[in-house]
């Protein structure tokens, strides 16, 4: 094949343009998605016309057997369609990300309560003091402050009987949340305290991202569970349906690990090949979601239990997830929170589920 041809690529015999898939399937706004088919880029070698619905998306790179096209604001689930010399392409659907809040600031997961409430941080920079710890956004996405007073709070978890646990990285500390908004200290000297998770039995589990997982007992005893190389962020945890702890912490380093941590505390890493990973949630298949960047792209990156990596939703910075009912998710990003209906069913936290 010379120079021209392959220039110009693939001849488009009929003029059709065809959409055989979009990867991922899911994105938020401003995510970039991958369309793959052929006939994709009019033979005059303009850019072709992506639409998301009735919007507009950005042509970044087109050839003519895939292009990739950024997610324009406005846009919703639906079909994608492209167009070329003056003819449509078959309608191909995407599931799109709704924003539900902005403004905020979480840096890992959200967290939801049993009715359905979804609760989100505004985390501010190390040692601010900002006038809303942490927000309240209800069934029916009315954003609410809901507690004040708490510097740096990081993550939120729920017990077994709906209890709030939030841990802020300023002092150490992992503060106890009546539904009021009455906030009591539960344990202290945990370092830097990032990522929070209990097991079934109601231990709580506590990064310090300098290097250790501390395991709280009910009682309140404290242990070092297990000890990692240290974070330049927070370490973010979640458990797997068969009880071992698994924790992301992301490094100076582009090609991150995610470890998991038997119930005796031994290290292994699970998969290797992750830019800063984050937040994460399981499905009911023992499947792994986290809020990281796979080959240069960030998004939602599901880890099969046989540790295979894709991407699964595009979005830039997102931080964290959260699967909610009626198979959907909330999903975290540096300054918002959005929904995606998802068809995906989460694992219950295993605080929720009996002993």
């Amino acid at each position: 094949m010379g120079i021209s041809d392959r220039l110009v690529g693939k001849k488009n015999v009929n003029g059709n343009p065809h959409i055989e898939a979009v990867y991922p399937a899911a994105a938020l706004p401003g995510g970039e998605v991958r369309i793959i088919g052929r006939g994709l880029r009019p033979m005059d070698l303009r850019r072709p016309r992506v639409q998301f619905g009735a919007v507009d998306g950005a042509v970044v790179i087109s050839s003519d057997d895939f292009l990739v096209a950024r997610v324009p604001p406005g846009a919703a689930s639906g079909p994608v369609v492209v167009s070329t010399n003056g003819h449509a392409s078959n309608p191909h659907e995407i599931k799109v990300a709704v924003p539900i809040a902005e403004k905020l600031h979480p840096v890992t997961n959200p967290a939801l309560d049993a009715e359905g409430n979804i609760f989100v941080t505004f985390s501010g920079s190390r040692g601010q003091k900002v006038p809303v710890s942490i927000y309240k956004i209800d069934t029916n996405y009315s954003v609410k402050p809901f507690l004040a007073d708490l510097m740096n709070p990081t993550a939120i978890v729920f017990d077994r009987a709906g209890q709030m646990y939030v841990s802020s990285r300023f002092d150490g500390t992992v503060y106890r949340v009546a539904p009021n908004g009455t906030m009591s200290s539960y344990a202290e000297g945990m370092g830097i305290a990032t990522g929070i998770a209990f097991d079934r039995q109601e231990n709580l589990y506590v990064g310090d991202r300098s290097g250790t997982i501390f395991k709280i007992a009910r009682d309140r005893q404290i242990f070092v569970f297990a000890t990692l190389e240290p974070s330049v962020s927070a370490y973010h945890l979640a458990f797997g349906p068969h009880g071992d702890l698994f924790v992301a912490g992301p490094t100076t380093s582009s090609f991150d690990c995610v470890h998991k941590v038997d119930p005796q505390g031994n290290v292994s890493t699970f998969y290797r090949g992750l830019g800063r990973p984050q937040g994460m949630a399981f499905d009911v298949e023992g499947n792994l979601y986290v809020a990281a960047s796979l080959a240069g792209k960030r998004g939602i990156v599901k880890l099969t239990p046989e540790g295979k990596a894709s991407m699964e939703v595009a979005g830039q910075g997102l931080v964290g997830l959260a699967f909610a009912p009626g198979r959907a998710a909330v999903l975290a990003t540096i300054d918002g929170v959005h929904h995606l209906s998802w068809n995906i069913q989460g694992l219950p936290a295993l605080a929720e589920l009996p002993a």
